[in-house]
Parts: structure tokens; C-alpha cells; sequence
């Protein structure tokens, strides 16, 4: 449930079909820099009220699903 509402506002967010996008696709596959990441992530957690760490090892949309689940 986590992962498809992620991808949806990412989709959504980036004009993008969200059959292009899985756990396994990392932020750099999408083109996005720290700093879109980084604001990305801020999204994330108004929406699922969590605070999430940014780091080297979140990586993929299912490293940020991970982290929103713990």
C-alpha cells in the first residue's frame, strides 16, 4: 500500500507512468539531483506524517518505503 501511494505521488509529481516505476528505482534512474531528492522526501513526510533520514543509503523508492514503514 505504501509502495503504490509512493509511486503515485512520484508519477504524479514528475509526469511519469507509474508502470515505469518499482522498489528497485533509484532516485538517480529518475534524473533527480540531492536537492529534488531531498524536497521529495519533505512530501513524503507531511503526507505520511514520519520524519525520514536522507542519506547515501536511500537509494530506491523501496529504500524511502522502508523507512516510511519502520
Amino acid at each position: 500500500m505504501t509502495l503504490e501511494k509512493v509511486i503515485k505521488m512520484i508519477a504524479e509529481e514528475y509526469d511519469l507512468d507509474e508502470a515505469t516505476l518499482s522498489a528497485e528505482t533509484t532516485f538517480e534512474d529518475l534524473g533527480m539531483d540531492s536537492l529534488e531528492t531531498v524536497e521529495l522526501v519533505m512530501r513524503f513526510e507531511e503526507e505520511f506524517g514520519v520524519t525520514l533520514e536522507v542519506d547515501e543509503n536511500c537509494k530506491t523508492i523501496g529504500d524511502v518505503v522502508a523507512r516510511i514503514d519502520a
